[in-house]
């Protein structure tokens, strides 16, 4: 593995599951080599993107490597247009992968939905139709709009609480920051989905 790499982040969640991923399989990540940007938007930005910008050129400089592994969200060709477009202008070198796949729309947690421990599909069923029952819903005093369907973040949190315990230290494991990605009775590092996207990504450009 490449002593000298930055992979920039979005989010606390993006930067815990990396690490945790990257560790699981190869060793332990050193602790610079992850940097939480605060959105793309942060990295576009002509204010906060320079810093991130300076950064890149003297991994590069240095001889190491820079990822870019933020989420498609809606639309993931848009996504990679801006991101490369700021790359080209600001002059600077790195790969990018954006979640789920590199390909689709979405974020992490449709990856993270993806690749819980199939024993635990029920549940994921059951938080489905959950949200298709929502959409039948209909509240007279909402004149006809329709309930708001929880967000990802919501539905990845809930799968947590339930099948973790309800005092405060089983609490806190929920929280972004706190997830042990390396419980097989959660999550499954050695699934397909990671090997033909964020796996297979990380091993053509960090070996």
């Amino acid at each position: 593995m490449k002593e000298d790499y930055r992979i920039f982040v979005e989010g606390i969640a993006d930067e815990c599951f990396l690490r945790q991923l990257i560790g699981y399989h190869w060793g332990q990540v050193k602790e610079d080599s992850i940097i939480i940007t605060g959105g793309y938007t942060n990295l576009l930005s002509a204010k906060t993107g320079n810093t991130y910008a300076n950064q890149m050129k003297r991994n590069s400089d240095d001889g190491g490597v820079n990822l870019v592994i933020f989420d498609a969200d809606d639309d993931c060709e848009k996504r990679r247009k801006e991101l490369l477009e700021w790359k080209n202008k600001v002059g600077v070198e790195f790969e990018l992968f954006l979640f789920p796949d590199d390909k689709a729309a979405g974020e992490l947690e449709d990856l993270l939905e993806q690749i819980i421990n199939s024993d635990n599909r029920p549940v994921m069923n059951c938080w489905r139709m959950y949200e298709d029952s929502l959409k039948d819903i209909i509240l007279p005093w909402k004149g006809g709009m329709p309930l708001t369907i929880p967000a990802k973040k919501t539905k990845i949190y809930a799968y947590l609480e339930v099948l973790l315990g309800d005092s405060k230290s089983e609490k806190k494991k929920i929280k972004e920051a706190n997830r042990d990605y390396t419980n097989t009775n959660h999550w499954d590092l050695h699934s397909q989905k990671l090997w033909e996207g964020i796996l297979g990504f990380l091993c053509i450009h960090l070996f």
